[in-house]
Parts: C-alpha cells; structure tokens; sequence
C-alpha cells in the first residue's frame, strides 16, 4: 500500500483548489487503496466544505505569531508529522513560497511532487522588476528540487522552462445526468471575491454595456467579503445577485444559461468545465493561463482578448440574444469536456505517483 502525504494550507475553504484535492484523494484511496494523510495549518477540527473519503486522516500543525515565530512552528510541526506518517511519496499542495521551498527546508528522502494551481502571475504580478527577477530565480531553483513538477495546461508549462514539468488537467467534480434548458435568462460566476477573479471588471461590463432594462440576471457565487462595496458600485440590485458559495453548485449552474469567467489569470479555470459538463456555453477572457486549454472559441464558448471589455459584454450580449446559438454551444461544451472525466485524470496521477516511487530508494525521515 502506498502511503501518500499531502501538505496543503487548508482543506475547509470552497475554492477549487480544496474540490480537486477531495475529488483525487478520495478517488486514490477507493479505487487504487493509498494511505493517504493531509497535513494542514490551522485547522485543529477542520470540517471539510467538500466530502473527503472517511479514510483519510487529517494532521494540524498550528502556525501562528511574527514570521520567526510562524516560521519555528511550521518547520517543526512538519518535522513532527513525516516522523509520524513516515510516508512513502509526498505531494505539496501549496502555491505560496514555502511550499516551493518545500526540499530546501526539509531534505527529500522520498519521492516528492510538487502541484501547482495558480499561475505565476499571482505571485510576481504586484511586484517592481526587480523583485520579480529576484523571486522569479528563487521560484525555479525551488523548483528544480522536486522528482516531477505538475502544472494544469500548457500555457503554465511556458511559466517553468527548465523545470522537470508535466502537465496534469483537473477532474470533473461531477457528471449531471441533466443538461441545463439554458431558457432561463441567468448568467452565472462561480469564485472568491479578489483582484484574480475579476468581480469589478464584469461589474464595470455590465454598467457600461448591459441594456438598462434587460430582464437578464447575474448570478455570483462565492466568499464575497467586500459585499457591500461590491453591491454599491454596481448600483444594480435587480440585475446583479451575489450569493454565498454553494455546495450544491449544480443546481445553480442547470439554471443558467451560460457562464461568465472575467479572471486576470487563471491557473486553470475548474469552473469552466463544471459549467461546461452542465451543458453552459462559456465566455472568458484569454488570460494566462488556462480558459485557452479548456473553451475552443467559437465552438463550446468564447475566449476574448484580455483587456478587451467591450468585446466581453458583445458576446454576452450575443448569447443573451440567440438561445438556438447558446444550445449549439452547450451541447458541443457537454460533449467537449468529457476528456477531463475523474478515471482518466485520477489514472494519470495514480501513474506518476507509481513511477515516482520506483525512481527513488525509499527510505524514513529521521
């Protein structure tokens, strides 16, 4: 039996990154019997937002207090756990600095993979040139540390020249046994409110080119911690819904009639195939890195030049306009995104995990 430890900030939030985690390690343990534990910080009782197999045993290390302190803590509570689980293969499951760092810090006496979710850009976006050189050089020598270094397309590979990186796409969470009727005049989003996601630009789209008296509805779903400036600014309470995140996200997505992702990078895009495999044609914009991997423009949805907002709000306005267009698209996006189905992605992983192991002497942490 292989045993498999993740080490992950959290696995109680609602993004995609804690959906894909739940999807692929349950499916590790029922389908290919690991022994799978997760380390995470600062959940000393952690109820999961999404279903984990009952298997899995969750670890805590509580990380708190100045970055000396902070950095003390982690270092040992991680030490304490590979004593503990003393792991045959590991998988960091971080997209900050110290999960990059991850070999530096604690050696490598076992296989260990490294996963990444987001772009580059949200870490060197904000900085001046030289930081980002600087963080940049540090970024890809961590890089180099691990046995394999996973990325989501092929657009994310480009981030990491030099480094040993495949790419593995995210599962389907699901396969609804219904297709949307995409009659309804409802537009949907699906994520955390932040600069990444782009709420403010689809806000701004709406109040420059949306009729003033469409009967179109915006759907937003999601942590939206800055609700009320957001409500404000859009100065459309009718048009525009926000709602807290939502487990039962089918639902949701069956009652719109197509998908809006306005986000300033992506790492992938994992709602883009959960509105796709309800049968919702999709917009984005063709950002770095990920919608481009997932929509074929013009087929199952539209990808519009980043920057471009007009262009964004003529094809929401062409959806809106032309259902027999929308269920072209929606049939053709159902039917598109079956390549992403959880046994063949969940394969995938279960391989390099396998190949990993044979590549390396197993041995203990001490």
């Amino acid at each position: 039996m292989t045993k498999l430890l993740y080490i992950t900030n959290g696995i109680t939030g609602s993004g995609g990154l804690e959906r894909v985690l739940a999807i692929k390690v349950s499916a590790l343990v029922a389908t290919y019997n690991y022994e799978v534990h997760i380390l995470v910080l600062n959940e000393s009782n952690p109820k999961p937002f999404y279903a984990f197999h009952p298997a899995i045993t969750f670890h805590n290390v509580e990380a708190k207090g100045n970055p000396f302190h902070y950095f003390k803590a982690y270092h040992k509570g991680i030490k304490e756990v590979l004593k503990t689980v003393n792991p045959n293969l590991i998988s960091v499951c971080d997209d900050g600095l110290k999960g990059l760092l991850f070999p530096l810090l604690f050696g490598k006496k076992t296989a260990v993979i490294y996963e990444r979710h987001v772009s580059k850009q949200i870490t060197l976006g904000t900085k001046n040139s030289l930081s980002r050189f600087f963080l940049n050089t540090i970024m890809n020598f961590a890089a180099k540390r691990f046995d394999k270094f996973i990325v989501l397309t092929q657009g994310n590979l480009q981030e990491w020249l030099g480094v040993d990186a495949v790419v593995i796409p995210n599962p389907l969470p699901f396969e609804p046994t219904e297709k949307a009727s995409l009659e309804n005049h409802k537009m949907i989003m699906v994520g955390k409110q932040s600069y990444q996601k782009g709420q403010d630009i689809l806000l701004d789209i709406w109040k420059k080119w949306m009729p003033k008296n469409t009967d179109w509805q915006l759907n937003m779903y999601g942590n939206h911690t800055d609700f009320n400036t957001l409500v404000a600014r859009a100065e459309l309470a009718d048009a525009i819904v926000f709602h807290s995140p939502e487990k039962n996200i089918v639902a949701k997505y069956q009652e719109a009639s197509f998908y809006v992702l306005p986000s300033r990078f992506e790492g992938f895009g994992m709602v883009l195939i959960e509105a796709m495999a309800c049968g919702l044609p999709c917009i984005a914009f063709d950002c770095p890195h990920g919608p481009a991997a997932i929509i074929t423009d013009g087929v199952d949805g539209f990808l519009v030049p980043l920057g471009d907002d007009k262009a964004f709000a003529d094809k929401m306005l062409l959806l809106m306009n032309d259902k027999n267009l929308r269920q072209r698209m929606g049939a053709q996006a159902q039917s598109n995104v079956q390549r992403y189905q959880q046994d063949v992605i969940v394969n995938k992983w279960h391989v390099l995990f396998q190949n990993s192991l044979k590549n390396v002497q197993n041995s203990y942490f001490s």
